[in-house]
């Protein structure tokens, strides 16, 4: 090889990293004015004309039509941060962002991409024992504080001003679905949140049993209010058997019309009279696609006897019915016995204030699952979207600190302690190491930076304050946007946990390791072949093997 080539190949691997970072840069300078609590709002409209009003990372990312890879790492790596963590999705972009910035520098100055990756990866090591240092353990039992690191995540977002009924909400709902001694770890899919457009974020409530966001059916006069109700769980449709859909039976004698009509009635009052036998008082109906679920006949029996119909039950909700109330889906109606039933003190339909519909309540559940719901509650569906995925925030906070249960400093605290720190270690390496780490340490100062920026201060002068009082050991000092200036956050109740931070700080450094490693982009289009890899390779040999399977029948037809 001559060094003319040498030189190609190197100019164009400088050339691919380059592209690749910046592209990546561009993706995290989208969502860094929306990081923290005076950060932007981002308007989303989609193709087809739904609009989105969010400042959370992850959902912006996930709306964006991003069609270069190294950017889909990053729209990938705000996704992980939100199945880790649930918090913390724009400054993992930002953090990202400004080590790929770095290594831009470094890579100008002539250092190999294998050495910066390598320096970073120490650097993570040892930033995840100095968060562990300043980090402080927290106990589920104390409410307060968990109320605190809520509050915290909620201050960033639409909602920030509703964070008083948010916040305690989360972390009673969490705290329910757990037990606070053995748990390490929380399926937010015990919490069913359901949404009500009417009223304000301020009547959003904690429901210990279960919410159906439909009133019951009541168009043949049935119960809308049951105690001491006894609950079915049926999937089985209470309608007349159905042909299949290609069949028609044609009939034309009045005297077979009726007889038909009779039957029906017959088998329907047949079912009906089964589900009133097993004591049942309330009926829940699974939606069908195939055949009616129910016909006005089976409302009207049911009526009559008295039970309390709630319809269109979503087949994915029947496990969480079924773990919340104790009770058993029946898939045939010989199968509807008493030991199927659910019980519950209240089945009531009530009027939400502030609007006109109508939900069913069920509380009062007798041995009921580790589970409840959250009626969210706003004045129109852009705000009860942007609740909803707030209060799914505010719970992945409190999880977090069950999976680790540790609690630092926000503000900007982590992110210049580690600054400080790891330039104090960088003086410790050797050679090409230390400059490294030292880079990796200042680009950290990104995320203090952008909060003070954000909120309309010298980020020059905040971030030069904020570093000057960490050497002095002021530990908890960080950026207060609400008073401009910097103060003990700790004293302020200004607090996240600590997962959030290593987890963040981790996702990135993977990620811009993965990127610096890249020397190369090798697009494939599937289906075709072409002519160099039809005569070379698996390719030619695949084709030479399709020519000799078309050309021999004709020859032996010779």
């Amino acid at each position: 090889m001559s060094a003319g080539d040498t030189h190609r190949g190197l100019q164009k691997e400088k050339d691919v990293r380059m592209s690749n970072i910046i592209a990546a840069k561009g993706v995290a300078d989208a969502v860094r004015t929306s990081l923290g609590p005076r950060g932007m709002d981002k308007m989303i409209q989609k193709g087809d004309g739904e609009v989105i009003i969010t400042n959370d990372g992850a959902t912006i990312l996930s709306q964006m039509s991003v069609y270069h890879p190294t950017a889909k790492m990053l729209v990938e790596l705000s996704q992980s941060q939100d199945i880790e963590a649930g918090d913390g999705t724009t400054s993992v972009c930002v953090i990202a962002g400004s080590l790929l910035n770095t290594c831009q520098g470094l890579l100008d100055k002539g250092i190999h991409p294998t050495a910066i990756s390598e320096a970073f990866m120490a650097a993570l090591q040892q930033a995840d024992v100095i968060l562990q240092g300043v980090s402080r353990p927290v106990d589920l039992g104390n409410r307060e504080d968990l109320i605190n690191a809520v509050t915290t995540c909620l201050s960033s977002k639409v909602v920030s001003q509703n964070s008083d009924t948010i916040s305690p909400i989360s972390v009673d709902a969490v705290l329910s679905v757990i037990n606070p001694e053995t748990a390490t770890n929380v399926d937010l899919n015990d919490i069913k949140i359901v949404k009500q457009i009417g009223g304000t974020i301020d009547d959003t409530e904690l429901v210990n049993g279960l919410v159906f966001d439909k009133g019951a059916k009541k168009t043949a006069g049935g119960p809308t209010h049951v105690e001491n109700a006894k609950i079915g769980l049926i999937q089985f449709c209470l309608s007349a058997p159905k042909s299949d859909m290609e069949n028609n039976v044609v009939v034309s004698d009045y005297a077979a019309m009726d007889r038909i009509l009779r039957e029906e009635r017959k088998y329907i009052l047949g079912l009906c009279k089964k589900i009133k036998k097993a004591g049942c008082t309330v009926l829940l109906i699974q939606k069908s696609i195939l055949r009616d679920a129910y016909n006005d006949l089976s409302l009207h029996f049911l009526a009559k006897m008295g039970i309390m119909v709630i319809t269109d039950i979503e087949r994915n909700d029947i496990d969480f019915i079924s773990r919340s109330l104790n009770c058993m889906p029946v898939a045939h109606v010989d199968s509807f016995t008493a030991d199927k039933l659910g019980s519950a003190e209240l089945c009531n339909e009530v009027t939400m204030p502030g609007g006109t519909q109508r939900v069913v309540k069920v509380t009062g559940v007798a041995n009921p699952g580790r589970t409840c719901t959250v009626l969210v509650r706003g004045t129109n569906k852009l705000t009860l979207d942007e609740a909803d995925r707030s209060i799914h925030d505010a719970l992945c906070v409190v999880r977090s600190l069950v999976k680790k249960r540790f609690l630092i400093s926000g503000g900007g605290v982590a992110e210049t302690e580690l600054a400080l720190k790891l330039s104090s270690w960088a003086k410790e390496q050797t050679g090409m190491k230390g400059y490294c780490v030292r880079a990796y340490a200042e680009a950290l100062e990104i995320v203090p930076f952008t909060l003070a920026e954000n909120a309309g201060l010298n980020p020059i002068n905040i971030v030069t304050e904020l570093r000057k009082q960490h050497a002095e050991g002021n530990t908890d000092a960080g950026i207060n946007v609400r008073r401009n200036c910097i103060t003990n956050m700790s004293e302020e109740n200004v607090v996240q946990p600590l997962l959030v931070n290593t987890s963040a700080i981790t996702l990135a450094t993977e990620c811009v390791c993965m990127i610096l490693k890249i020397d190369d982009v090798v697009p494939v289009v599937e289906g075709r072949v072409d002519e160099h890899t039809a005569m070379t390779g698996m390719g030619g040999r695949r084709s030479i093997l399709r020519y000799r399977r078309v050309v021999q029948p004709q020859a032996a037809g010779r």
